[in-house]
């Protein structure tokens, strides 16, 4: 195949990490470097050799991030401002949250979901008035509310995981525990990918659809807090104390918050092409992205999910050897997880060697989604096993 001009000045055109560092830059290293030494300086006392590996890994990621993606510095600078605000606040007193006026109404981390949950539901809506109203301004408002939204949520984890220090150094633990925690987590990531492709591809006609998957697990969190009260911190059970946690579930939900996208996007190409096909001059047909675009980015957020997955199956498997004694045990969870792994592998395999792009593969994307809830969910819910840890 031959190799275009333009092709090669896209690929010229996008960032790299191999560039002479700006001030800006430098910058960028040495506030995530400040912040990783005061996290230390606050939690070595509960840290062993593993987590500190851990931590610096996490640093040198977010190096890295930041110098990719240029607004990701304006993003970890807010979150990091308001939760040294709430550590401030705090002290050492778990008890301050009922009578501080920034942590009753803003930064308590249960107050902090409320906002993030109120603020993505609100970016929701306006994506969607956005695409049919052609409003370029309400477009920006709704990219707004979504960095909002993220930023409330990112900081509600980080207080939290402190909160849950202060109630007791054996109940201290990184919130990604249980569902309440990981709804959020998937939240936040699924976001982020959005706004990364909103970014790359400068268009915001996508946002809508995107969200409604956020505003589907904000729908569950809701459901999950007043109904089971998941929102109160326990202690982690004997199974969930280990340093595996902290790696193994960010990645896996990586991938989550990567298929979930893709769906959503698959959605919107199977809309469009109906569309096309019965109403080209039509209003669904015109303000709905462009097929290219939406098979585009459906195929990186998938490419990039079963890579997180990939990375977070092998790290199951170790940590499974760790306390278990076995690599793999034909668990439920495991065996559904290796489903999901195939399941993706077979699409991207089919997209990169016979080319398969459009509405059949936009289908599958649909339901990979729901082929994914059932292992994350169905499981816990219809089977038991190793990883029944708990139930809705």
């Amino acid at each position: 195949m031959a190799v275009t001009r333009e092709a090669v000045l896209e690929q010229w055109d996008r960032p790299s990490l191999w560039t002479k560092p700006t001030v800006w830059d430098v910058l960028w290293v040495l506030l995530v470097v400040a912040g990783s030494g005061y996290a230390y300086s606050l939690y070595q006392p509960y840290m062993d050799g593993y987590e500190v590996a851990i931590q610096i890994g996490a640093t040198l990621a977010l190096i890295a991030w930041g110098l990719y993606w240029k607004p990701a510095r304006l993003f970890v600078a807010a979150v990091m401002a308001l939760t040294v605000v709430a550590l401030w606040r705090y002290g050492v007193d778990f008890e301050a949250r009922k009578s501080d006026f920034l942590l009753k109404y803003f930064l308590e981390s249960q107050v902090a979901f409320m906002w993030m949950s109120s603020l993505y539901v609100l970016a929701t809506v306006t994506y969607f008035v956005a695409l049919f109203g052609r409003s370029d301004f309400v477009g920006k408002t709704a990219t707004a509310l979504t960095w909002s939204a993220t930023v409330m949520g990112l900081t509600g984890l980080l207080v939290r995981w402190r909160e849950s220090y202060l109630l007791g150094a054996d109940i201290g633990h990184i919130p990604v525990s249980n569902l309440y925690e990981v709804f959020i987590l998937f939240a936040l990531i699924t976001a982020l990918l959005y706004l990364f492709y909103e970014d790359r591809h400068r268009t915001r006609s996508m946002g809508g659809f995107a969200l409604l998957a956020i505003s589907g697990a904000v729908a569950f969190l809701l459901w999950y807090t007043f109904e089971r009260e998941a929102h109160h911190i326990q202690p982690l059970i004997p199974a969930l104390q280990s340093y595996w946690m902290k790696i193994h579930v960010p990645a896996n939900f990586i991938g989550y918050g990567a298929f979930a996208l893709a769906a959503m996007l698959g959605v919107a190409y199977l809309l469009r092409s109906g569309a096309e096909s019965r109403r080209p001059d039509g209003l669904l047909a015109r303000a709905l992205p462009p097929l290219d675009l939406l098979d585009e980015v459906m195929y990186k957020a998938i490419a990039l999910g079963f890579a997180a997955f990939t990375i977070a199956t092998i790290l199951g498997a170790l940590w499974a050897a760790e306390a278990w004694g076995g690599y793999w045990s034909w668990d439920p969870k495991e065996t559904w997880a290796l489903i999901v792994w195939l399941n993706y592998a077979a699409w991207l395999h089919l997209r990169l060697t016979k080319g398969w792009r459009g509405a059949p593969m936009a289908w599958w994307a649909v339901v990979g989604l729901f082929v994914t809830l059932f292992a994350f969910l169905g499981v816990d819910m219809f089977l038991s096993g190793l990883h029944s840890y708990g139930t809705l």
